[in-house]
């Protein structure tokens, strides 16, 4: 075995960028080999804000796997990312002292993973599978990571989980959430859903309330207005604004919820197959994944009165959901528990230099 850093040669760029098509099917390769090109060559929009060091480790003339290690400045912590691997313990042990080596030798206090390049959306590392479809906004990954990971000194950081929901229809109650939304409505609060035209002013809502309310997440890095908007301009031709929520409190956003239809990986494999059958299903979803929820902790309890706003909307679809994902200790994990027919886990995992 042999490990090979690079910086911009189109051989290990390709060999960087293919190695998901030996580990996953075209039905559960979540990697969009044009997005994984522009962080890889320097390209991308958040490029600036990190340093990203690549590696390859090969068998003989075999990529077998594959990390970059990501840095900050004045963070004394080595993000390590992109991981992909074979099933081989042998693979996984070179790569991850590899990986470890680097960042001693580099001065780095810890190794948090797995973290892809962002600013706080890409890592985590799932740790049940079941024999469905993946998720839009959700990683994605072989069942023997989580294994690779422990047996090679990581431990678990922080524990996620995401909540699929069953159907409900217009018959559905639940006085609890009901009774919180017309309480915030009485106090002159509006919860509406934004216009498609106004889709950039919501983004710069969303983007002022992430920053304020997920700042306290692992991996958090502040970007600049203009730079998010560019990350999620793409989410325009995807959303259904019916089942996007901002709530407001004299005039100004307090809270907001982003909701998607279940595109699998199609979103990600952009080609004109794929490109019908997702204009098909923003009109006519299947699912909805429930991806980014937020509450300004000024206006506690907002958050049910935002979450019945979105079962309304599935009430009158009648369609299922999978929820946001929820850190552990933050209280929505419970909503709604009574209607979860299923609990997807996650893990960040940290190793101590």
């Amino acid at each position: 075995m042999r490990l090979v850093k690079f910086d911009d040669g189109k051989e290990y760029i390709k060999a960087f960028c293919d190695l998901p098509c030996k580990i996953y099917t075209s039905k559960d390769n979540m990697e969009d080999p044009d997005t994984m090109k522009s962080i890889l060559t320097g390209d991308h929009p958040l490029s600036k804000y990190f340093k990203l060091d690549k590696f390859l480790v090969y068998d003989d003339d075999k990529a077998v796997g594959r990390f970059a290690i990501t840095t900050y400045e004045n963070d004394s912590t080595a993000y390590l990312g992109f991981y992909e691997c074979l099933d081989n313990d042998e693979y996984a042990k070179f790569l991850f002292d590899s990986a470890y080596e680097f960042a001693r030798t580099n001065g780095y206090e810890k190794i948090l993973g797995p973290v892809d390049a962002s600013f706080w959306i890409k890592y985590r590392l799932k740790i049940n599978r079941f024999d469905v479809l993946p998720y839009t906004g959700e990683p994605y990954n072989r069942d023997y990571y989580f294994r690779q990971f422990k047996d090679n000194g990581f431990v678990v950081k922080e524990h996620y989980i995401s909540n699929e929901f069953r159907s409900v229809d217009e018959t559905y109650v639940n006085e609890k959430f009901e009774n919180r939304y017309e309480e915030f409505l009485k106090m002159g609060y509006t919860i509406e859903s934004p216009k498609t035209e106004d889709f950039d002013k919501t983004i710069d809502v969303v983007y002022k309330m992430v920053t304020e309310l997920y700042s306290d997440f692992p991996v958090f890095k502040d970007v600049k207005i203009e730079d998010f908007r560019e990350v999620f301009k793409s989410y325009k031709t995807i959303m259904n604004m019916s089942m996007t929520k901002i709530a407001y409190y004299k005039g100004e956003a307090v809270g907001f919820y982003v909701s998607v239809p279940d595109y699998g990986n199609k979103v990600y494999h952009l080609n004109p197959v794929n490109i019908a059958k997702i204009l098909k299903l923003r009109k006519h979803p299947k699912k909805y994944v429930m991806l980014y929820m937020g509450v300004d902790q000024d206006h506690r309890g907002l958050g049910k009165a935002i979450v019945y706003a979105i079962m309304k909307e599935l009430m009158a679809s009648g369609l299922p959901s999978i929820g946001a994902l929820a850190r552990d200790g933050k209280v929505t994990q419970d909503y709604a528990h009574d209607d979860v027919t299923d609990v997807y886990e996650y893990v960040l995992l940290e190793r101590q230099i």
